[in-house]
């Protein structure tokens, strides 16, 4: 599952170096991180501020979408 989250202005650095050896995941503009959850349970143990903005939706898609269509 991948989850989008942004990281506070002051732990911005902290999660930078923490998901760099963590996770394959993407940095996006503005402190905004595409991870896993294992990335997201590290940063919280590692007690890093960050907002979850998104989380793949486990079942299911969005209404009237089909399967791999930008939406």
């Amino acid at each position: 599952m991948r989850i989008v989250i942004q990281v506070s202005a002051a732990d911005d650095a902290k999660a930078w170096a923490l998901l760099q050896r963590h996770s394959p995941g993407m940095a996006l503009p503005g402190r905004t991180f595409v991870v896993s959850e294992d990335a997201v349970r590290a940063l919280q143990e590692a007690g890093i501020r960050f907002t979850e903005l998104s989380r793949d939706a486990v079942s299911g898609r969005a209404e009237g979408a089909v399967a791999g269509e930008r939406i």
